[in-house]
């Protein structure tokens, strides 16, 4: 499977008119999937480690995933039509029954809320990573913007 796909993380989340942009990408590349706000938000909270004083949607899955022995193995963003993207989150479960691995088609926003909190992989297949526009230089713009901003505001208190 390696050669197939790319493992990529999250270098970003940045809100947007509509939602939030979320930047996937490794040393290779940076590309951009665009959420609304409420999973954006989740994604953010989810790296910044908030706890939450009420579970989520997402909190709620992964107990539920806890709750029937399934656990998240990875999650793979499979595919990119028409400037939307598709996932598939992959589970195993094993029990005195045997050994069971579950394939779910789930939106790549969802999925990747679940592998941060699960801390598992986010995979992208390389089919998909290969035509992806290389959207780094965007985000290290935004990056050094957001830190000259930080920068102007901590200088005028």
């Amino acid at each position: 499977m390696q050669n197939d796909v790319a493992v990529v993380t999250i270098k970003g989340v940045m809100p947007t008119a509509n939602g939030c942009a979320v930047f996937l990408g490794n040393e290779e590349k940076t590309f951009i999937i665009y959420v609304d706000q409420s999973v954006g938000t989740a994604i953010q909270m989810t790296l910044g480690g908030v706890k939450k004083e009420r579970p989520l949607t997402h909190d709620l899955i992964g107990s539920m995933l806890l709750g029937f022995g399934a656990q998240l193995d990875h999650v793979v963003v499979n595919d990119a039509r028409d400037g939307t993207y598709f996932a598939r989150i992959l589970l195993h479960m094993e029990n005195e029954i045997g050994k069971k691995i579950i394939e779910l088609d789930a939106r790549p926003s969802d999925s990747i809320v679940l592998a941060l909190q699960q801390k598992r992989p986010i995979y992208v297949a390389r089919a998909v990573f290969d035509t992806v526009e290389d959207m780094t230089e965007v985000l290290e713009k935004v990056l050094k913007q957001q830190a000259e901003e930080s920068g102007d505001k901590g200088e005028s208190t």
